[in-house]
């Protein structure tokens, strides 16, 4: 009469347990990982330079997936949405003329404004947007990767104007304090370039009109038209991992910065 050995099958009971508690808690990670980019926040890497002083090339960020809406991973289709973007807030979305792209710009126009733009001056609603002039005294001789202003409009404009980053070829470029009805921000102009653009419409029911912050190097709506809501991806939140294309190495004080 032949006997199993117990020892050997109990060995073999547990190796299973062993690969199957293994799969189970990949496969678990795995769904976790798909419903939070799917669903509520997906990281983004700036590829351009058309969202500088505020965003720069090698920056990485999350953006809130859930800011708008829910929709069906990979679709246009919406489940439930949640609300509509504020003017002066970065937003990611599906770009209108290449689907397979997404696109980062800051929302200027809601639906129903009347933009204009009079000699390179924006307009909404018949309100002229002011912008103050930042004056660059040079690299900050503390941190290579930041600029120094002086010590007035750092008291005028506070921290907005306190942490600017470097940017190669920054001396050529005007940089600004742009008051969006209420919403300030760093945007930058050219210096090179006249400044006469013209422009004159109204933002379409259920579209944004959107710009990026180096106002001179971004097409956005100005260029291929308005966003409609249904490309909405997401709002910018924060920078979790910035690597610098322009001195080498990785911008640490750029970690953890809320993207205003």
């Amino acid at each position: 009469m032949l006997f199993k050995d117990e020892s050997v099958t109990s060995r073999s009971r547990k190796k299973k347990n062993v690969i199957r508690e293994y799969f189970e808690a990949l496969f678990w990670a795995v769904l976790f990982a798909f419903v939070i980019r799917s669903f509520i926040i997906e990281p983004y890497k700036i590829p351009s330079k058309s969202m500088v002083p505020t965003l720069l090339v090698g920056d990485h960020i999350f953006v809130n997936k859930f800011a708008y809406g829910l929709r069906f991973p990979g679709t246009k289709k919406w489940l439930t949405k949640l609300g509509n973007p504020e003017r002066g807030e970065v937003i990611v979305f599906i770009y209108p003329e290449d689907e397979k792209l997404d696109f980062i710009k800051r929302v200027i126009g809601l639906p129903g404004d009347h933009l204009q733009m009079k000699n390179g001056v924006l307009y909404i609603n018949d309100k002229e947007i002011t912008a103050a002039d930042i004056h660059i005294e040079g690299i900050d001789p503390a941190n290579k990767r930041h600029l120094k202003v002086n010590a007035s409009e750092s008291d005028s404009f506070g921290k907005i104007a306190t942490d600017l980053p470097y940017s190669r070829g920054y001396e050529t470029y005007g940089l600004k304090v742009e008051d969006l009805m209420g919403y300030k921000h760093l945007v930058q102009n050219s210096l090179l370039v006249p400044h006469d653009e013209e422009m004159d419409l109204i933002v379409p029911e259920n579209s944004f009109f959107v710009m990026g912050d180096n106002r001179d190097q971004s097409a956005d709506s100005r260029v291929w038209g308005f966003v409609p809501r249904e490309n909405l991806k997401g709002e910018a939140l924060f920078i979790w991992l910035s690597l610098d294309n322009d001195l080498g190495g990785v911008r640490l004080g750029r970690f953890g910065k809320k993207i205003i």
